[in-house]
C-alpha cells in the first residue's frame, strides 16, 4: 500500500484527492493538511512513502519541497499545481520534486504519477514538454557526475552529507575560498542551484545514504 500525504490550502480540493486516490485500491491517504508548516510535521509524524503538495499554500509549497527533500531524502514529492510554467516546474525539480502535473491535467494522471514515483521514476503530465523532465534524467545525472574532478567529488560528498563550507575546507586541508569555488563548479556541472536538490542527487546515484544526513 502506497502511504500518501495531501498538502493543499482548499479542504474541499484535498478531500477529492483523497477519494480519487484511494480508490485505486493501492494507495491510503495517511493525512490531509492545508499549509507548508503542517505538511513538515505531518511528514515527521507520518512518514508517508509520497507527499502531494500545491505550491501556492500559506507556508509556500516551494519552501516545502526544499525542506522536506533535505530532510527526508526517500520521500518522492508530486506537485498537483494550477501553475505549468517552465520555470517554476525547473524550480520544483531543483528543489526536489520528482513529479509535476497541472490541475487541468486529467483525474487518472494523480493516480499514475503516484505510482510511478514510488517506482522509482519521474513522472511528468503529458501535456507538458518532455524537456523538462529529460533535463533531470539519470543518464544525463551520471554524466554531470562523471564531469566532476575528483577533488570536485570529494567536495561533492561532503556538500551532500550536510557539512558546510568551511567544515569541508577544514577535513580536505583546504582554504574556505577554494571550496566556495569548487561549490560553485559542482553546482554549475551538476545543474543543482540548491543544498537539497544537491544531496537528493548524492542518494539518487548512492554517494552517500539517507543516514548520511
Amino acid at each position: 500500500m502506497i502511504r500518501v500525504l495531501i498538502a493543499d490550502d482548499h479542504p474541499v480540493v484535498r478531500a477529492g484527492y483523497q477519494r480519487l486516490l484511494e480508490q485505486a485500491g493501492d494507495i491510503r491517504v495517511v493525512a490531509d493538511v492545508g499549509d507548508g508548516a503542517a505538511a513538515y510535521a505531518a511528514c515527521q509524524e507520518q512518514r508517508p512513502d509520497v507527499l502531494v503538495t500545491d505550491l501556492s499554500m500559506p507556508g509556500g509549497g516551494m519552501d516545502l519541497i526544499q525542506r522536506v527533500s533535505q530532510r527526508h531524502p526517500s520521500l518522492r514529492v508530486l506537485v498537483f499545481s494550477m501553475h505549468d510554467s517552465a520555470p517554476l516546474v525547473q524550480r520544483a525539480f531543483e528543489a526536489g520534486a520528482r513529479g509535476y502535473i497541472p490541475k487541468s491535467s486529467p483525474p487518472e494522471c494523480l493516480v499514475e504519477g503516484v505510482r510511478a514515483l514510488q517506482a522509482g521514476r519521474r513522472y511528468l503530465a503529458p501535456e507538458l514538454p518532455a524537456e523538462l523532465l529529460k533535463s533531470r534524467d539519470p543518464l544525463s545525472e551520471s554524466e554531470r557526475l562523471a564531469s566532476l574532478s575528483a577533488r570536485e567529488f570529494e567536495v561533492f560528498r561532503l556538500l551532500a552529507q550536510g557539512q558546510s563550507a568551511s567544515e569541508c575546507a577544514a577535513a580536505l586541508n583546504l582554504s574556505a575560498k577554494t571550496v566556495s569555488n569548487h561549490q560553485s563548479a559542482i553546482k554549475d556541472k551538476l545543474g543543482v542551484s540548491t543544498s537539497a536538490a544537491l544531496a537528493h542527487l548524492a542518494i539518487r546515484h548512492r554517494v552517500i545514504e539517507p543516514s548520511a544526513l
